[in-house]
């Protein structure tokens, strides 16, 4: 048996413990090598067909009814891949020094699909109908690994009872915000002990008040993306304090502000630095070449409605980047890390939350976490779980081989599909085709195509 081969065993056997029943370790076998293997579809029926060409309505059977309907933990499966990869990381690539909170979406037709809304989705750019989910991931300069997923139910489909029996949603799944999904995660991340003390997160979190505030009651410190409109005090200014105390009725307590004392927005705050506070940093080194951009750092105090409080708002850095030849600054952000903390190194932390999209392009182009194409709440859960158990496979086989080419089978020679096989739905008198997928990739000529079992997703770890 080729060592790979007897790894991957050797994987399925770990996790096999968290299933719950010997009857799910085929099921759970042949899910994983069907994500693995080369292929333009990565649902159920096309995965069926690659690891079981001569048996494929049954494989179909047992891997639908494992991926949609067994009742086995998703977080107990997670959790067993998550301490498999950081005990392999650990020995090649180093510790987690942070946890990414993003979201990710998935563009579906028609309104059946749990969760499905007409809402922002990030991979097309623009609002459009589409599943969101979110996501947290421990991560480093080289490696991240993603811990905890979590479908966003919009408000709609919350309320609607006949939707979520359908689509089989959990009673006590009730609407939560993305913000507020991600403390859930963060939360549980902490318990398990797994949870470094730096957050980086996008605009899309950052510019929630409680999120950032759940950060530090947690004891992270934080990287998060905010936008220019956030109202801050620059250092040097600050509310008013509480009124004087007329010796009658209530002692007043709350700071106060006058039109002489009012906070200003950080875009207002950035284009009114000096050229000497601008500074170019280079973060790391790109494709083609070193990433850089020009960036300014300056102590600030939050206002969000401080008008409430009688405490001040601690001090904390603002971050910003402004491109050189860009006619306004182009992100900001707010951070906890120590005042002592040197631009270089808030840049680094802010740049960190790129392996994210790392994570996230490799999941939906080899992992096909995207490719799921039942409606239960469960079955997508179930398949975003085994996505990143693949995915977690992979990653140690980077750890443990990382100039190694992988041009060899990763399972082994996979039979030909037979030559009357066709998928569902097909015409009744459609002629026989040698491969699943009507635009098959044998078709192509492309050279990762040509050998079935190639591996394009292990590649060289930078």
């Amino acid at each position: 048996m080729d060592a790979r081969v007897e790894r991957f065993e050797e994987y399925v056997s770990m996790i096999a413990g968290q299933l719950g029943h010997a009857d799910r370790v085929g099921p759970f076998r042949g899910y994983c090598a069907g994500l693995m293997l080369p292929g333009e579809r990565k649902s159920v029926e096309p995965m069926a067909a690659r690891v079981a060409p001569t048996e494929v309505r049954s494989a179909h059977q047992r891997l639908h009814h494992f991926v949609a309907d067994a009742a086995w933990s998703d977080t107990a499966v997670l959790g067993t891949v998550r301490e498999h990869v950081l005990q392999a990381a650990a020995k090649r690539v180093g510790v987690p020094e942070v946890l990414i909170i993003d979201d990710t979406g998935f563009p579906k037709q028609g309104t059946h699909s749990v969760g499905v809304a007409r809402q922002y989705c990030g991979q097309l750019g623009k609002q459009d109908n589409c599943q969101v989910a979110v996501s947290l991931s421990l991560a480093n300069e080289q490696f991240s690994v993603p811990i905890g997923y979590r479908l966003y139910l919009p408000k709609d489909w919350s309320a609607d009872l006949q939707r979520r029996k359908k689509a089989k949603v959990p009673e006590d799944i009730k609407f939560a915000t993305k913000p507020e999904i991600a403390m859930g995660l963060i939360d549980e991340a902490i318990t398990a002990g797994v949870a470094p003390k730096i957050a980086v997160a996008d605009a899309g979190y950052g510019i929630d008040t409680a999120f950032r505030d759940h950060l530090t009651e947690r004891g992270l410190r934080y990287v998060v993306g905010v936008t220019g409109a956030v109202s801050v005090w620059p250092e040097g200014t600050a509310p008013l304090p509480p009124a004087p105390w007329c010796g009658r009725g209530i002692k007043p307590t709350r700071l106060r502000r006058d039109a002489q004392h009012k906070p200003i927005s950080l875009k207002t705050l950035a284009m009114a630095l000096a050229p000497r506070q601008w500074k170019k940093v280079t973060w790391r080194e790109g494709t083609n070449r070193a990433l850089n951009s020009r960036f300014a750092a300056v102590r600030v105090r939050c206002a969000h409605r401080d008008y409430l409080s009688a405490e001040l708002r601690p001090q904390q850095w603002l971050l910003i980047e402004w491109p050189k030849g860009d006619a306004e600054p182009l992100k900001y952000f707010l951070s906890t890390l120590a005042a002592k903390t040197s631009i270089q190194e808030l840049v680094r932390v802010a740049k960190l939350r790129w392996r994210i999209e790392r994570d996230y392009q490799e999941l939906k182009q080899e992992f096909g976490l995207d490719h799921f194409e039942g409606r239960s709440w469960r079955g997508f859960h179930h398949h975003a779980t085994l996505s990143i158990a693949a995915y977690g496979f992979l990653l140690t086989e980077r750890f443990a081989y990382p100039k190694k080419t992988l041009q060899d089978p990763l399972l082994g020679p996979i039979p030909a599909l037979p030559a009357d096989f066709r998928p569902r739905g097909s015409p009744a008198a459609a002629a026989t085709r040698p491969g699943l997928d009507r635009n098959t990739a044998l078709r192509t000529g492309s050279s990762a195509d040509r050998k079935t079992i190639l591996l394009p997703m292990l590649r060289k770890t930078r």
